[in-house]
């Protein structure tokens, strides 16, 4: 009966319930991904409690955002086939009761478990469908209202790394996650604030009545589905994956993803490693976080300006690239001076492609699809999401320093930019060409709209 009497609006709203969107999805990157980034904190406890080496311990934040991007798609799925309100409602329960038993753990398997894949499957239900429901509450002011969305992970991190890193001073690395774990559970009330809409685009992507035989069974999204076949509706949702667009925008994740992981989770080993006190140390997480915010919500303001909304592929790869070159002057910054420049840098132009990241893939694939998109596009975030803190731990272990580490990360970064760049070229070189053929053609040509010549005259 609710669904029946939600009222369908022609375009986004934005404004009205949409802002309390916006501050739902604030607090929901607050307790995924500023939790996820303080995790790091951890690192040094859980290797000294542990007594593992580099490679072993950073599993554990590479399981939770594996976890994460990975079931990213079943997030979208509860969202679309029941509501984005029970999605985030039962990740946060799912969250919370991750770190909680993993404040009981005795082994860094059982962390890998506990913490690592229950806690991120419980943020892969949270994450994309609210990040989903801000598009489509907003149109006009999108890069805006994801820049405020997202700054929550810049916020949250700002305020959260130096709590952590108080609360484990003061109760241990055991008494820290049991905390968290009530914090996370505001997740429940994220979901709560989080009121359907219906957008004419969606009837026109899934229409009410399709065939006649219809089953009472399927979800109201999918009411064109038959049990006899594979579910008509899926392939809908998923019809973008064969855009070659798209398909260039997913292999530049798979890169982006594998370099934008190692920085967060070794900034605060390394800088222990060159003489940097604990609390120091979490003051540089505090600086990254703080000016994360400030690119989200700066670089979400100008992207949405009418001079730059149509390059917002370009800035978003100009800061991909931008972060890259952080990385690799990293290895020579060897004092407290010298790396709060490089929080600074980095933690802006982070700030500024991830506001991006779901605005360039709507722009992509349309806001009836978003959902389904960005649970691809952080599915694909989990494999290099994964491998990328092992193999810099590996790299570590090895070579006894960070410096290849970072190296790799970095032009791991840059690469992305280039591909996208080098993307960008192509499309445009094959635009050119036919344009230039028009205008310097001899032929007039008159053609009607079903493409075919009606006559052909020679211009005098």
């Amino acid at each position: 009966m609710t669904q029946e009497k939600r009222s369908l609006h022609k375009t986004p709203p934005d404004g009205g319930w949409g802002w309390m969107i916006v501050i739902g999805c604030f607090f929901v990157t607050v307790c995924t991904r500023a939790v996820t980034r303080c995790i790091s904190i951890f690192f040094v406890e859980f290797q000294s409690y542990f007594a593992q080496d580099y490679a072993r311990t950073a599993w554990i934040h590479s399981i939770v955002d594996c976890s994460t991007m990975l079931c990213a798609p079943i997030g979208s799925y509860v969202s679309n086939h029941f509501s984005c309100q029970v999605g985030i409602i039962l990740g946060g329960v799912l969250a919370s009761t991750g770190l909680v038993l993993s404040s009981f753990a005795t082994s860094l398997e059982y962390l890998y478990l506990t913490l690592g894949v229950l806690t991120g499957l419980g943020f892969a239900l949270c994450y994309s469908p609210a990040i989903a429901m801000v598009g489509k509450y907003f149109e006009k002011r999108k890069a805006l209202a994801y820049g405020i969305a997202m700054s929550g992970s810049g916020i949250g991190t700002f305020i959260l790394a130096p709590v952590v890193q108080l609360l484990i001073e003061q109760f241990s690395w055991r008494g820290a996650l049991l905390i968290l774990g009530g914090f996370v559970s505001n997740l429940c009330v994220c979901g709560a604030l989080m009121r359907p809409i219906s957008l004419k685009e969606d009837s026109l992507h899934y229409p009410l009545k399709r065939e006649p035989q219809l089953d009472s069974s399927c979800s109201p999204l999918c009411q064109d589905c038959s049990h006899k076949k594979l579910c008509y509706c899926t392939t809908k949702e998923y019809h973008f994956l064969l855009k070659p667009k798209f398909i260039i925008l997913a292999v530049s994740f798979l890169f982006l993803a594998y370099g934008c992981s190692p920085p967060f989770v070794y900034l605060v080993p390394y800088s222990l490693s060159v003489g940097v006190s604990h609390q120091e140390a979490a003051f540089l997480m505090s600086i990254l976080g703080i000016v994360d915010i400030v690119g989200n919500i700066t670089f979400g303001w100008v992207t949405d300006r009418r001079f730059l909304k149509k390059h917002r592929y370009c800035c978003y790869l100009i800061a991909v690239g931008l972060d890259g070159l952080c990385c690799l002057f990293l290895p020579i910054l060897t004092c407290f001076q010298l790396l709060v420049p490089f929080s600074v840098m980095f933690g802006y132009f982070d700030g500024a492609y991830v506001a991006l990241i779901p605005v360039i893939t709507g722009d992509v694939v349309g806001t009836s699809n978003l959902s389904s998109a960005l649970g691809v596009v952080f599915f694909l975030h989990a494999v290099p999401y994964l491998l990328s803190p092992p193999i810099a731990g590996w790299l570590v272990d090895t070579t006894g320093d960070y410096t290849a580490a970072f190296l790799l990360s970095g032009f791991s970064m840059i690469f992305c930019s280039i591909l996208l760049g080098l993307a960008k070229i192509i499309n445009r070189i094959k635009k050119n060409p036919q344009a230039t053929v028009v205008r310097s053609s001899d032929i007039k040509q008159e053609v009607w709209t079903n493409g075919d010549v009606s006559c052909l005259n020679a211009i005098s």
